[in-house]
């Protein structure tokens, strides 16, 4: 079995080495390939990537670049395209997510019991303190999608979504920034898969340490939620 790990990157010179450095690491007992794709950055991280198969020989690394920055949700949908393993998995550049918490995220996937498996901050994992507000954010989206697609989710707007290459290839997704999270959660949703939530640990970043969510996201996010809400109910002719 192989695992895909899908990695955005858009200006994260000062994490990027590390963060691949952790994914190779992570204890996991699949072959591994990791995708990473450059959304046009101008910080010198697209140099970095193309370094990455010299200071790491004999992993499995694709390295795409985007001709120029569309936005994350862009490039997670190039990553997917991209990926050939059994199981998928989304990982940012930065070091909020920890990639030791793969393990737990797979064990739902291999022994057959979901077909999709979201990573939650919010089910008593370590996480750093930051800020109320994006907290109150998060529950707002996730109390939305809730209501809309009749599930309990805790943490909707979490990176941490692995699933199988069946649902990955099944995923209808068109957008190109942060709505990528909701657009995701609701086609796995709409579509009746299997998910499973397992608690992840959370490392969050400051504004002044590169964080680029703002709460001017929110806004998208909900109107992708129905978007695809609506998308559902003429699919089942409602």
């Amino acid at each position: 079995m192989k695992l895909s790990i899908v990695i955005p990157v858009y200006n994260e010179r000062q994490t990027l080495q590390e963060l691949v450095r952790r994914v190779l690491a992570a204890p996991v007992e699949v072959a591994r390939e990791v995708v990473l794709v450059d959304d046009g950055s101008t910080d010198g991280s697209s140099a970095l990537l193309d370094a990455l198969p010299a200071a790491h020989p004999g992993a499995d690394l694709k390295i795409i670049h985007q001709p120029r920055n569309r936005g994350k949700g862009a490039a997670v949908r190039t990553g997917l395209a991209q990926a050939a393993g059994d199981f998928v998995i989304i990982q940012d550049a930065d070091l909020e997510y920890d990639p030791r918490d793969y393990r737990q995220m797979l064990e739902p996937l291999i022994d057959g019991r979901a077909d999709v498996v979201f990573g939650s901050r919010f089910l008593g994992g370590p996480h750093r303190v930051l800020y109320f507000w994006h907290y109150v954010a998060n529950q707002g989206l996730t109390l939305i999608t809730n209501i809309l697609y009749d599930i309990n989710l805790s943490d909707m707007e979490t990176c941490y979504k692995a699933f199988t290459q069946a649902v990955n290839r099944s995923l209808f997704l068109d957008s190109e920034r942060f709505g990528i999270e909701p657009e995701l959660t609701a086609e796995v949703c709409r579509r009746h898969y299997r998910i499973y939530e397992v608690p992840i640990s959370y490392s969050g970043r400051s504004y002044a340490e590169g964080k680029k969510i703002t709460w001017k996201d929110a806004f998208p996010a909900v109107w992708t939620l129905f978007r695809c809400r609506m998308r559902r109910s003429f699919a089942s002719g409602l």
